[in-house]
């Protein structure tokens, strides 16, 4: 079974975050540049309120097995501070029913 794992991470971490996952031999991963707020309802500096937060949001599909070697990557890699920050991110992880390549029409297992 494969499972997908969506981590939205700030902007300044992806890099480290691609080269954890790179080095961790996991090289395939789609990144989007989005935009968003979570719990904080967005972030005010001095007078100015704004209301989403540009992220990024990583996406990658793997083995079960491997599963929580890659959340662990994740997390150490785009966690600010020996503790983490208010504002890091978030990790989504869903189970992936089918999965398809596109050039040869092949389901893959």
């Amino acid at each position: 079974m494969q499972t997908m794992v969506r981590a939205i991470v700030r902007p300044e971490k992806t890099d480290e975050v691609l080269a954890a996952l790179m080095d961790a031999g996991f090289p395939a991963v789609t990144k989007f540049n989005v935009a968003g707020r979570g719990k904080q309802r967005g972030i005010k500096i001095g007078e100015i309120q704004y209301d989403e937060i540009p992220k990024v949001m990583l996406i990658c599909v793997v083995d079960d097995k491997d599963k929580e070697f890659v959340l662990k990557t994740i997390m150490e890699s785009a966690r600010t501070g020996s503790k983490g920050a208010f504002g890091d991110g978030k990790i989504f992880v869903s189970p992936v029913e089918e999965m398809y390549t596109i050039s040869s029409g092949v389901k893959e297992s």
